[in-house]
């Protein structure tokens, strides 16, 4: 028999949603829970050879496995990738530029595990939006170049930031994966100048687009046409962050 909550409740539910909107800027959404810092996945069913860099998996088995520590997480994460006065998100970002538009915003890079657990939540979501690797982000594309008068160059495919609505993450956060790669602090490297950074996400191109793997071939001073940013802050009675 189904029972409706207590007025009491209700209002006590109410409080705690105020609460955690308030915790973060009205740009950004709360991050909470346990975030598990080693996740085993098993792709089922692949769309390329797996023994490719950046093979695409079309479908995981819903059986996540925690095999690392568990560490309670709070903070904020921009819901939205930065963008320009176009809504397109900005790009030419290395770790270095990213790092200082963040700050002069008042927030800060995201450290990789912060961005991990924002993109695949306490489910451990090999995608953003669940276990079965899905249209709804703007990746995949088969465009790239164009010809100029010398080479070929990377073509400009960016969303805009507030778009793909269904590329969501548990928390959501849109467009984690696809639109442009995003630059963070990589998990113990955080001395390790100048390869302190990590990139996450994938861009529009047919690549891996999932949420734990990171890009970490490139120095602190790497930029491209789709590399962008998402800024995090530390929230009110954040805990700190051991996982760098």
């Amino acid at each position: 028999m189904r029972t409706d909550p207590s007025p009491s409740s209700t209002v006590a539910d109410a409080h705690d949603t105020t609460i955690a909107a308030s915790a973060c800027a009205e740009d950004m959404v709360l991050v909470e829970g346990e975030y598990c810092t080693d996740v085993r996945q098993e792709c089922t069913r692949w769309l390329d050879d797996r023994s490719l860099p950046f093979a695409r998996c079309a479908e995981y088995a819903r059986t996540p496995r925690c095999a690392g520590a568990k560490v309670k997480m709070r903070y904020c994460i921009a819901a939205h990738e930065m963008a320009g006065s176009d809504g397109l998100p900005v790009n030419h970002q290395s770790f270095v530029t990213a790092a200082k538009l963040c700050k002069e915003s008042g927030k800060r890079l995201c450290t990789e595990s912060e961005w991990n657990f924002a993109c695949e939540g306490e489910e451990l979501r090999p995608y953003p939006y669940g276990f079965e690797r899905k249209p709804v982000c703007n990746q995949d594309r088969e465009d790239l170049f164009e010809q100029n008068p010398r080479r070929k160059v990377l073509r400009d495919l960016r969303a805009p930031s507030t778009g793909n609505l269904e590329c969501v993450s548990p928390f959501g956060v849109y467009n984690m994966v696809g639109n442009v790669d995003e630059t963070v602090q990589r998990t113990g490297a955080e001395h390790n100048r100048p390869y302190r950074n990590a990139l996450k996400g994938g861009w529009w191109m047919a690549g891996r687009n999932r949420c734990r793997p990171a890009t970490t071939a490139h120095d602190d001073y790497y930029e491209g046409i789709q590399v962008g940013v998402r800024c995090c802050a530390d929230a009110p009675g954040s805990p700190p962050n051991p996982t760098g």
